[in-house]
């Protein structure tokens, strides 16, 4: 409980500074919460559930830059879009790479994909997406975590993820 009210107001300090790219490593949050609420050491808290508050803003930035679980572990994320652009401008997504796929050619491929929210192929190198949104939106996904290893997260709106990308770490 205590972890997750400081991951809250770290959060929202860093919203707060309104426009201020200069993070640190402070502010790159990793999160591995429980789907309930408990009070046990954190290593007691790895069996059922991990749940990801995601944000994307006007600002081209995730507040997470790595997200840690369990391999079959559930992922409940919610990607929530902090700004107030419209998505035909500002959109963001959150799309979970397989493991191995080059990010910059599945960027590339994304830019022609307007019409599937910029998931390209198919979804052929896509774990996990969520869909296109907009500033005021949100979207919730849960998924199974992969077999064990690292696995890259991207906005795939065109440009945006040379900025908006993280690392899922599955142990």
């Amino acid at each position: 409980m205590k972890k997750t009210l400081f991951l809250m107001a770290s959060v929202a300090l860093i919203v707060a500074s309104c426009g201020d790219n200069k993070k640190t490593e402070e502010s790159s949050q990793t999160t591995e919460q429980q789907a309930t609420t408990t009070d046990t050491p954190a290593a007691s808290q790895n069996t059922d559930a991990v749940t990801v508050n995601l944000e994307g803003t006007d600002q081209m930035t995730f507040n997470l830059k790595e997200i840690k679980a369990k391999a079959g572990q559930t992922i409940n994320l919610t990607l929530k879009h902090v700004g107030q652009m419209d998505k035909k401008v500002m959109g963001h997504n959150f799309v979970l790479l397989k493991k191995g796929t080059d990010v910059a050619a599945f960027a590339e491929a994304a830019m022609g994909a307007a019409s599937t929210d910029y998931i390209p192929n198919n979804g052929a190198d896509v774990i996990a997406h969520t869909k296109l949104l907009g500033g005021g939106e949100s979207d919730s996904i849960s998924f199974k975590a992969p077999e064990p290893g690292t696995y890259d997260f991207i906005c795939s709106f065109p440009g945006h993820y040379a900025m908006m990308k993280g690392v899922l770490i599955v142990e």
